[in-house]
């Protein structure tokens, strides 16, 4: 894609945050147009990716390479409001570990969005919640037009289905060919096996007790299913699956990340992530790219339904919550998450 002319910094009014190097290059290239990098302001420590998609303004700010956390994305969010003024919309967008229920037949490669409730802004920092009482980890959620898109995005899918298939192969095809496969759907087995069995010293599953898969029925389709519920964030990585039943129990998570708690408070955005493990000691980066991937995908579908006059008069990110700016934006706060993903 060509750079196109240099806008200011009030331009933009998407504000996209990934953790991982595969976040972002899956964001990047769900890009319409690229623009070409503004100025860098003193203070500011983070790298923006600047684009648009559709009439929307986007930029795509990272983590610090190898940190990861809910401190760390903190900081970032709180930098991108200190220099882009105009942002209405925050995503988080990237790969997250799914808590299986009997509520919602998740699998790898499929999607999970932040849901809202009564009582829920749709992500709990569930290291914060008790038992009976997840209300103390509740964050707030997304501002109310981006829920409203969320609502037309869903008649769309019950009515025409979902862009996300096809957003995927447009990718391919901007891909080198030694890179073609980074982001297609992985032909390893998708294998959710009981919660008590732990994995078998390997890179993958190879040498695990088949005897101890969960059976499950077989799909008819190869499409990531988009699931809407609750997200539970921390600033740990959960690969235990006696503790991801515990999270599933206790509090109804549909997907395990580690970043969002570091946003929601401060930057309101909806959270699209991923699936790529069931978050238990079985994990492996196998199907890291093709989360990457899809949840890029949808967060590009939903900014193409979101109408850009509500939009635009919505109140700033930065305006409602100029406050949390101030305190949070602490360029020597020290880097801080667990290094494994």
């Amino acid at each position: 894609m060509e750079a196109r002319a240099t806008l200011s910094y009030d331009n933009y009014t998407v504000g996209w945050v990934c953790a991982l190097p595969v976040e972002t290059a899956a964001a990047k290239l769900m890009l319409d147009e690229i623009h070409s990098p503004l100025p860098h302001l003193p203070m500011d420590q983070n790298t923006y990716i600047l684009g648009s998609i559709g009439e929307q303004n986007v930029v795509i700010a990272s983590l610090p390479s190898g940190a990861y956390g809910n401190t760390l994305a903190t900081t970032v969010g709180m930098q991108l409001l200190s220099s882009f003024h105009a942002i209405r919309v925050g995503l988080m967008v990237g790969i997250g570990g799914v808590v299986p229920s009997r509520k919602a037949d998740i699998r790898l490669g499929d999607i999970v969005v932040s849901q809202p409730t009564d009582t829920c802004g749709g992500v709990i920092q569930y290291d914060l919640a008790v038992v009976n009482s997840s209300e103390q980890g509740c964050l707030i959620g997304p501002p109310k037009f981006l829920l409203t898109a969320l609502t037309t995005i869903q008649a769309h899918h019950y009515a025409e289905g979902s862009l996300v298939p096809e957003f995927i192969s447009n990718i391919q095809v901007k891909m080198p060919p030694h890179n073609a496969t980074r982001f297609a759907r992985p032909t390893q087995e998708d294998c959710l096996f009981q919660a008590d069995y732990d994995h078998i010293a390997s890179d993958t599953c190879i040498n695990c007790d088949r005897s101890k898969v969960v059976p499950r029925p077989s799909r008819k389709h190869g499409e990531p299913v988009i699931h809407y519920g609750l997200i539970g964030s921390a600033n740990q990585v959960v690969k235990d699956g006696r503790r991801r039943e515990q999270l599933a129990r206790d509090l109804g998570l549909y997907c395990v990340e580690m970043e969002a708690a570091g946003l929601m408070n401060d930057f309101p955005c909806l959270v699209i992530r991923g699936i790529c493990d069931y978050a238990d000691s079985h994990k492996n980066k196998e199907w890291q790219g093709y989360a990457a991937a899809v949840a890029a995908a949808y967060a590009k579908e939903l900014l193409l339904v979101v109408p850009i006059d509500p939009m635009n008069s919505a109140p700033k990110a930065r305006d409602t919550l100029a406050d949390s700016v101030d305190t949070h934006l602490d360029t020597d706060r020290p880097l801080h998450g667990d290094l494994e993903r």
